[in-house]
């Protein structure tokens, strides 16, 4: 290693220093010089700081013109973000990434793009979700999630009563919760904790609902992927919905 790249990964390292850990910060292959560039001096001006008290409106944490705010947790490379807020250019979106590699892509991907309306997490999603304020997102996405198979790692799954709890108070009336996976179990786990909360209605009307992807759906790496090992995903919606609404 060079000593600019060793500089370079010293920066990122420091840069993602305050940012907690989920589950353990995990870390791929040695970032490339710009892209440790990009942890050190792009992501500072992105990032959420969770120490301090959130704002009363999300919105408020991006340029003029949001109406929305969405949370997509987990991102990987980031083909769905990038994808998703090219798309909508009216609406704010979360980042929340635990591995350094896909942070330092996303990255990449909003310098070469000039994209403006993302802001990112590089700690744990739950204590981003606590932090904000109440019904403060229009829609929270779980692509592909690490489903930890074993038994005595189902804890680490983000999908549990109380993270369902959490996203009920910060969706707004009406927002969603969508998950995809390819792993059977974790999307039964996920469909057995979100059709026992009072706060979500799981909508899918008909086998093809859940069977395919939504219009407009960006396919991931890790989707492909998994298609081309012959796992099939499942497209999981609910809706966040009231006591008044339900009524």
């Amino acid at each position: 290693m060079s000593a600019r790249d060793k500089t370079g990964e010293d920066d990122a390292d420091r840069a993602l220093a305050g940012h907690g850990s989920f589950f353990g910060r995990r870390k791929g292959h040695k970032l490339r010089a710009h892209h440790a560039d990009l942890i050190a001096h792009l992501l500072p001006r992105l990032s959420l700081d969770i120490s301090q008290s959130a704002p009363d409106d999300l919105t408020s944490l991006f340029d003029t013109g949001i109406r929305n705010v969405r949370l997509e947790i987990g991102f990987g490379g980031g083909e769905h973000l990038v994808a998703e807020a090219l798309a909508h250019p009216d609406t704010g979106f979360i980042g929340c990434e635990p591995y350094v590699n896909g942070m330092a892509k996303i990255l990449a991907q909003i310098e070469a793009r000039g994209i403006s309306n993302i802001r990112l997490f590089a700690g744990d999603a739950a204590e981003l979700v606590a932090w904000a304020p109440t019904h403060a997102l229009s829609r929270i996405d779980l692509i592909h999630p690490d489903p930890w198979p074993k038994r005595r790692h189902w804890k680490r799954r983000f999908v549990q009563d109380a993270t369902v709890e959490a996203m009920a108070r910060v969706l707004r009336d009406n927002g969603e919760f969508r998950f995809v996976c390819d792993i059977d179990d974790y999307s039964a786990w996920t469909l057995a904790h979100l059709t026992r909360s009072p706060d979500f209605k799981w909508t899918a009307e008909r086998a093809d609902d859940w069977r395919n992807p939504w219009p407009g759906y960006t396919m991931t790496r890790y989707g492909a992927k998994a298609t081309r090992e012959g796992r099939k995903a499942i497209y999981l919606t609910f809706r966040r919905f009231s006591a008044t609404l339900a009524a």
